[in-house]
């Protein structure tokens, strides 16, 4: 049997696919319902294209149709979001803001060091706080559930917006384009069962929205004033050092600083 160019690349294509949904559905803490599917798909290929049963096959075909319609309803958030995130990257209304919100250097040094002082102010406090950093893909989806601030980053607006009992301490702030845009957000709960009892509501809603997205969740623990940080599936507590050298000055683009 010779295969050729096109065969390869078909084989590349299918390979992408179903890794592209295994890290989809690994990431909503559903990996095991994607080997069950693959196997369910398998046998379905040897019913209808190597063993040729009519019968089994129009059976199979049936729950093929019926089980697509139900995957996309059960898994319509993760689907949204990955297509969401396809287009964020392509948008060019976004590169252009993108290429428009682009500072020198020391601002954006400011701009970290705002944000490191506020982290270590409110973890010597005990102030529990939510701070997420975009990075290509957009929170639209999730900025829509807060308050508009729409301010330049501030140690004093941080602080301010996570005071104990003020309006807006509850939830996440988002930060985008080098400003505050909302505060107060609702943010996707993590469905993993490996993490720590100690995780409280705010690391599973961060690890949440990193397993979801390309952004950084920076979560100050009201009970222990430690400083985490979600990444993807993610998250460790890091010093105020690391957090400035290993993930502020990389999601804001700029060159990580003399330790």
């Amino acid at each position: 049997m010779y295969i050729g160019i096109k065969d390869i690349v078909d084989i590349i294509l299918v390979a992408s696919i179903l890794f592209g949904a295994y890290q989809i559905l690994r990431r909503s803490g559903a990996s095991n319902l994607f080997w069950g599917i693959l196997i369910f798909v398998l046998a379905w290929m040897m019913v209808n294209f190597v063993f040729d049963l009519e019968l089994t096959g129009a059976l199979f075909d049936r729950f093929v149709s019926v089980g697509a319609i139900a995957l996309v309803i059960i898994f319509q958030t993760e689907i949204r979001s990955f297509f969401y995130g396809v287009g964020a990257r392509f948008n060019m209304e976004r590169i252009r803001t993108r290429l428009t919100h682009q500072k020198d250097t020391q601002v954006l040094q400011r701009q970290i060091d705002s944000i490191v002082l506020a982290c270590s102010h409110m973890s010597a406090s005990k102030t529990g706080a939510l701070i997420v950093i975009a990075n290509q893909q957009g929170l639209r989806e999730y900025a829509d559930t807060g308050e508009t601030i729409d301010a330049m980053i501030s140690m004093q607006i941080i602080e301010n917006i996570f005071f104990k009992n003020t309006p807006l301490h509850d939830g996440a702030m988002i930060i985008s384009a080098g400003r505050i845009q909302t505060a107060a957000c609702i943010l996707p709960i993590s469905k993993r069962q490996d993490l720590p009892k100690s995780y409280g509501l705010r690391h599973r809603a961060a690890l949440g929205l990193t397993e979801k997205t390309d952004a950084i969740a920076i979560i100050v623990s009201e009970e222990t004033g430690r400083i985490s940080v979600a990444k993807g599936d993610t998250i460790k507590a890091v010093t105020i050092n690391e957090l400035e050298h290993d993930y502020l000055a990389p999601a804001f683009g700029i060159t990580c600083p003399n330790k």
